[in-house]
């Protein structure tokens, strides 16, 4: 998913740079109003997990590796604006000191991994978050189906990217077939990496999920009062 340099033409590689810089001021000025002095410290975390969590790659196929995105994880733990810019932030790191991904596909990086699929990821989650509120075991079920969908949907982010400017001379169908159909089966493991870590900190501290904060909240409330 981290495209290298001479993927997209240049017009194409500018015009979601563009996108990528406009989400990403959006989500800075949205994030503000999520972050606490106990959500901040969350955060950084979350965005260092994401980090050292894209550094382990597992086999999807003989030959085919995949890593984890993150982009629904960072949505679920700390919300959908500081979970793009955790991930952007992690995506950004990662191509000025490790050269995962071209300089000049940054944009189109940000816009994949941060944008669509933190986006995504986080609204399938809430669509689904009644479930989640449930039980803890409903609660990894979801995670599970929002962190494949991430995935699914950011690799149509470069499926249409390419589409727009494709410079790697393969027809847009190959390239669709190949990327979607490799990351269906890397999205399996991006779901069970999330339900896990999101279940880990379910179990220490629910209250720290922003997904469920509201409802953990009203729990404990109904709780004190019935005390």
């Amino acid at each position: 998913m981290h495209m290298s340099d001479g993927l997209l033409n240049a017009p194409t590689a500018v015009l979601f740079a563009a996108v990528a810089i406009a989400g990403l001021a959006v989500a800075l000025a949205k994030a503000r109003a999520d972050l606490d002095d106990r959500t901040a410290p969350m955060a950084g975390l979350v965005a260092a997990f994401v980090f050292a969590a894209q550094m382990i790659n597992f086999p999807v196929l003989p030959g085919v590796s995949g890593h984890l995105l993150g982009g629904a994880l960072a949505a679920l733990l700390a919300g959908p604006w500081v979970g793009a810019l955790c991930v952007a932030i992690v995506l950004v790191v990662q191509a000025l000191l490790f050269a995962d991904g071209g300089l000049t596909m940054l944009g189109a990086n940000i816009t994949n991994m941060a944008l669509i699929g933190t986006a995504v990821g986080y609204l399938v989650a809430l669509a689904l978050r009644k479930f989640a509120l449930r039980s803890r075991g409903m609660l990894l079920v979801v995670a599970f189906v929002a962190a494949w969908v991430n995935t699914v949907a950011a690799s149509f982010g470069f499926v249409l990217e390419y589409a727009l400017g494709g410079a790697a001379g393969y027809g847009t169908g190959t390239a669709a077939l190949a990327v979607v159909g490799v990351h269906c089966l890397i999205g399996l493991g991006e779901g069970a990496i999330t339900a896990a870590t999101v279940g880990a900190v379910a179990a220490a501290r629910p209250d720290l999920i922003h997904l469920l904060r509201t409802g953990w909240r009203s729990a404990s409330t109904t709780e004190e009062t019935a005390r």
